[in-house]
């Protein structure tokens, strides 16, 4: 079933005729939303062209989060730049040409496979298949260059605990991703891997994707070249997220410092955001307005865990005053130490490197205290790096 709001009754007839099955009409966004409540289980809203983008970027950010397996698609007569970036980014589906029949039923279709797909938690709740019930954290930052990669390939380590939990790293910078190189990974296996079976993808194949770091921690490395991040859609995203899920008790997605459509996918699919930034004034100028872009996207507060990397006492701003800019408790400090850097260059996370170091300790409690993790000894991941060196 599908519903079609579209104010013209004649435009509104010719497309229920296209799209075909039963087909319910709204000639207002009331009238839509009336409909939607009639029927919890709608998982497809057609705008027609004639209703106002921002009705359908308002609906599409309404829904997204509380119900995520409603689809919205929205026919236009020209697809404008800055209309395909507002519908992305607030969670509309697919944007279709009007003029192109095959295309409008192509999105239709594609819109209603993933509703089927994650009203089955990803398609794999049936037939006695486990569940998505890993954890998500996607690390993020709004401005390059404030130790994000660090930090999600440190705390992907400890969250393991020498292989204690099992916990996917997953590379969602797609063109310039890093996570292969701070862990001198050869990336032979990639995201990209996914895109011939993106209809298809199931456990055994994502295996055959991921490449082993340490015990208990595997990678799923960005693409090695740039362009193929393209071919890569938000739909992909989801269902990966949703399968890894279901394999491990962690998943750390580390992203670039750009709000495109496959960070959106990964915060709409996260449990915790793990904000960083460091104590300069840009920084926290793009923090806080992050931060009010997750709240005009209903981001919930509670999971938002602010980190503030190279925290210094000596640069003259207070973590009081870096609260009272941003209107957050910062949850989390990690000193500044050159020894990151060498760590870095030596291809070794500072965790395995030296397990008893200040930062080590930061993101130990980090994981421990806000995370949920078990406590990992400085002992444990010394004889983890131990292990690593002998094979």
């Amino acid at each position: 079933m599908t519903i079609l709001y579209e104010p013209s009754r004649q435009v509104a007839q010719h497309f229920a005729m296209l799209v075909g099955g039963d087909v319910r009409t709204a000639g207002s966004l009331a009238e839509a939303h009336a409909l939607l409540e009639e029927d919890p289980d709608e998982q497809l809203v057609l705008f027609g062209p004639n209703t106002p983008v921002l009705e359908a970027v308002g609906f599409a950010a309404k829904f997204r989060l509380s119900r995520p397996s409603l689809g919205v698609v929205l026919l236009r007569h020209q697809l404008e730049v800055g209309v395909l970036a507002d519908a992305i980014r607030s969670g509309v589906r697919e944007v279709a040409d009007v003029n192109d029949p095959t295309s409008i039923l192509a999105a239709c279709a594609r819109s209603q496979d993933l509703s089927r797909r994650l009203s089955l938690g990803g398609g794999r709740a049936q037939g006695g298949e486990p569940t998505a019930d890993g954890k998500v954290v996607t690390v993020y930052s709004a401005k390059g260059g404030c130790g994000k990669t660090m930090i999600a390939t440190n705390l992907a380590i400890t969250l393991a605990a020498g292989g204690a939990k099992k916990v996917c790293l997953i590379d969602l910078d797609l063109t310039l991703g890093d996570v292969a190189l701070m862990l001198q990974l050869q990336p032979e296996r990639t995201i990209a891997d996914a895109v011939p079976v993106a209809d298809r993808i199931d456990e055994t194949g994502l295996r055959t994707m991921v490449s082993p770091y340490c015990p208990g921690v595997d990678a799923l490395l960005a693409p090695v070249v740039p362009t193929v991040a393209e071919q890569i859609n938000r739909e992909l995203i989801t269902e990966i997220l949703y399968l890894t899920r279901s394999m491990y008790d962690y998943v750390i997605v580390d992203t670039p410092p750009i709000f495109n459509d496959h960070v959106l996918a990964a915060l709409d699919s996260s449990h915790l955001y793990l904000l960083v930034a460091t104590p300069a004034v840009t920084a926290m100028k793009n923090l806080r307005i992050l931060l009010d872009t997750f709240d005009v996207l209903d981001y919930r507060k509670e999971n938002r865990l602010v980190v503030l990397n190279r925290a210094d006492p000596r640069l003259g701003v207070t973590p009081a005053d870096i609260e009272r800019v941003l209107r957050i408790p910062i949850t989390s400090h990690i000193p500044v130490s050159r020894d990151v850097s060498v760590s870095i260059n030596r291809g070794v996370p500072i965790v395995l490197d030296s397990p008893t170091h200040p930062v080590s300790e930061a993101i130990r409690q980090l994981a421990s205290k806000r995370i949920g993790a078990e406590p990992t000894t400085p002992k444990g991941l010394k004889s983890l790096m131990s292990r690593r060196t002998k094979r």
